[in-house]
């Protein structure tokens, strides 16, 4: 499938390298700021240029990259990186994003535009809201919940059957062992409120 990539920044870069090693033709990048110099050999041109084709939406904040998908109206295809793991029940919503070596386990559930970091973990019965991102090496055990447009820091653990509420933000390296609520920020061992 030929794709455009909105966003030619660090995680466009990267987004970029998974769709191509997933067997897309990436014809170039889109980016809000106008045209730039080329990324990785292909033209980034701005947002106006786009034709209305399939766009891998590679934004890595959660409400910059629902925003820009509003904006856009275009298919947005999944992106699987071929390395990654995923249970055969697992499932997959428009516009999410799974980047090499994550695993997802039975029955989980990733959201429209959710973003699954390179090597994070996310066990059977995950729900992963619309938007949301689970940072590289993260961990979801069984069971847990994460409401949209919450992020899930680098290295951190979430215990299962956790919820965590819409917006929320957990610290890298945080060990969550009770509910986080909507919009909400934490961090340590174990995960406490920020002020």
């Amino acid at each position: 499938m030929r794709v455009l990539i909105l966003g030619a920044g660090g995680h466009g870069r990267a987004v970029c390298e998974a769709a191509l090693d997933a067997g897309f033709e990436v014809a170039g990048f889109l980016d809000g700021r106008g045209s730039l110099p080329d990324v990785l050999g292909l033209p980034v041109r701005g947002e106006a240029a786009h034709g209305g084709g399939p766009v891998l939406v590679a934004l890595g904040d959660n409400a910059a990259r629902l925003a820009a998908a509003g904006r856009l109206r275009a298919p947005l295809p999944t992106l699987l990186h071929p390395s990654a793991v995923r249970a055969r029940s697992a499932g997959l919503a428009e516009g999410a994003v799974v980047m090499p070596r994550a695993v997802l386990g039975a029955q989980a559930r990733i959201g429209r535009l959710a973003l699954v970091n390179t090597g994070a973990i996310v066990e059977h019965d995950v729900e992963l809201g619309e938007g949301a991102h689970v940072a590289p090496g993260a961990v979801l055990c069984g069971g847990v919940r994460i409401g949209a447009r919450a992020l899930v820091g680098a290295g951190a653990v979430v215990a299962p059957n956790i919820r965590v509420g819409e917006g929320a933000v957990i610290g890298a390296g945080a060990s969550v062992v009770t509910d986080v609520d909507a919009f909400s920020r934490v961090a340590g061992v174990p995960a406490r409120i920020l002020l």
